[in-house]
């Protein structure tokens, strides 16, 4: 079908829907590795567990010096504490959640790293 979207369009398309709100955002597909952690630190298995628990693989779409865009299968819930992490080790950096958008199958999420990221995204 010529006007049938493939998966990667329709989720950039869905994350630059909440792109919009946050001006500074620039678009990226950088794959990372996404892993939650308890408010508190501790891992969701346990409070002394402190080892973040994966989530899944996705796509940053859409960055700013501050915050990370993205898609996920399952939801994330406002100040939900996530880790973000490149394969390469470049982006290491916990993140809290701070706008969801809720799709058929997908979640949408903006999360903001908790301490500063420097040199993650180089605008040109």
């Amino acid at each position: 079908m010529p006007h049938q979207a493939t998966a990667p369009t329709l989720e950039q398309d869905i994350v630059s829907r909440l792109a919009r709100f946050f001006p500074e955002a620039t678009p990226v597909r950088i794959p990372i590795k996404l892993s939650q952690i308890n408010q508190d630190g501790h891992s969701v298995n346990g409070p002394h567990n402190h080892a973040a628990v994966f989530i899944q693989n996705t796509v940053i779409e859409f960055g700013t010096p501050r915050e990370v865009l993205f898609a996920v299968d399952r939801p994330l819930e406002f100040a939900d504490c996530v880790l973000v992490e490149t394969k390469d080790g470049a982006l290491h950096a916990e993140a809290s959640v701070v706008a969801v958008q809720y799709h058929q199958e997908k979640t949408v999420v903006a999360v903001r790293f908790l301490k500063p990221v420097s040199h993650w995204i180089v605008k040109s």
